[in-house]
């Protein structure tokens, strides 16, 4: 199991990253101009956008130093401000995921893959 853990005066505390991307995820699709996570089939060059079952495909977590890194591959809307939806997404998502797991965020990448019209 690949997990994120701390030392309590408990014990250890250990949290699955898929756990960790499915908070993420979650937090991200609720941001204004992001329409969802992407896939990336590296093979054939192809992006399409994931369910929302599927959100943790789209989210790499890793742990170093006992520091998060988060790699958001997403979908915008159309006709917004791609600097604006990414500082939204970035201010959210370390307040939201610090408070959850109690560790910290070094960085936040994000890969915007695609744009989508809104109906």
């Amino acid at each position: 199991m690949k997990g994120s853990s701390m030392n309590t005066h408990m014990g250890n505390i250990v949290i699955n990253n898929e756990v960790i991307a499915q908070y993420a995820g979650s937090v991200a699709v609720e941001c204004f101009g992001i329409v969802g996570m992407a896939g990336v089939n590296v093979r054939d060059g192809l992006v399409r956008l994931l369910k929302m079952d599927s959100l943790t495909r789209g989210i790499n977590v890793s742990l170093n130093n006992h520091k998060l890194t988060l790699d958001f591959h997403v979908i915008v809307a159309y006709g917004v401000s791609i600097i604006a939806v990414s500082d939204n997404l970035v201010s959210n998502v370390k307040y939201k995921v610090e408070e959850f797991t109690g560790i910290e965020i070094e960085k936040i990448n994000i890969f915007v893959e695609g744009v989508r019209v809104i109906d």
